[in-house]
């Protein structure tokens, strides 16, 4: 089983004729993803990969029966992309963009607490259900099938933490890549609770970074509510207070939380093991199944 995505899920890419839309909807076709449309204002006519393109998110829904979308793009008109996509019957949004700015992303998490919609990202690589789909940038071929879910703010530790996991012959239900950035759609505790319910998910790789306090507020929902095995990883350990490393949301403000010690101990108090090295998770992991 899967959450979020699987081989039926039908999606139109925002953003298909240019650089990265383009190139990114070829690799999602080539993997196996049912992508039924583009959506590009002024571009509707056009066929991209032999995929029809639409004016409108409006249009590509209703004529393709769309119902997930992947947002490529440029920052200044990705917060406008995700509004006419949440403005849609779509299940599912994931938004790649990187440089959204913040308060465009305020106004789109208000609009997104108005529908049922879950939105992934932005600055993110998107998600994959190995073997069936993959919406985003994620490269396919390190995933395998499995009963592993994994949920991470970094696409980079995802990628490792995954090589370490299919390695050992140890495959995944649904990785999911939620973003960086200071506002995002959906956060830890989302996906942990979508996990929580897949009955194939037998356990669960968790990987936060330092910057506020999300991976906090996870470490008290897993212990509240959160039975299936969880082991986690906490990124930017050596990072200096005030110092921005790398994604938006990674800074530490000084003010005693958002530092990996803080999220470190959450996690261990909830009974969470948190790795020191991706290899350790993937220990970890192994541990529970």
């Amino acid at each position: 089983m899967s959450v979020l995505v699987d081989d039926d899920t039908r999606v139109v890419v925002q953003g298909i004729t240019g650089g990265e839309g383009k190139f990114h909807a070829g690799q999602m076709i080539e993997y196996g993803t049912n992508v039924v449309a583009g959506a590009v204002p002024g571009k509707g006519g056009q066929e991209v990969h032999g995929v029809p393109v639409y004016d409108t998110v409006n249009e590509a829904v209703e004529e393709e029966d769309a119902d997930a979308s992947v947002v490529f793009v440029p920052p200044a008109f990705a917060g406008d992309a995700m509004f006419e996509a949440l403005d849609t019957d779509l299940d599912l949004v994931v938004a790649i963009t990187e440089g959204v700015p913040t308060q465009d992303m305020a106004r789109v998490n208000r609009r997104l607490g108005e529908t049922d919609t879950y939105l992934i990202g932005p600055n993110c690589p998107g998600l994959i259900t190995p073997g069936e789909a993959k919406l985003g940038i994620l490269p396919g071929n390190i995933f395998a099938s499995g009963d592993v879910g994994l949920v991470s703010r970094s696409g980079t530790l995802t990628y490792q933490v995954v090589d370490n996991l299919t390695k050992r012959g140890i495959g995944q239900t649904t990785a999911i890549g939620i973003g960086g950035d200071p506002i995002i759609g959906t956060s830890f505790i989302d996906a942990l609770e979508l996990f929580e319910n897949d009955p194939d998910t037998k356990a669960i790789a968790m990987c936060g970074e330092i910057g506020g306090e999300d991976e906090e507020e996870a470490a008290a929902y897993i212990d509240e509510h959160v039975d299936t095995p969880v082991a986690g990883f906490i990124a930017g350990r050596t990072a200096p207070p005030g110092k921005r490393m790398g994604h938006a949301g990674a800074i530490v403000s000084g003010s005693g939380t958002g530092t990996a010690e803080s999220k470190i101990n959450a996690l261990n108090d909830a009974g969470v093991p948190v790795g020191d090295t991706p290899e350790e998770v993937a220990d970890h992991i192994e541990s529970f199944l």
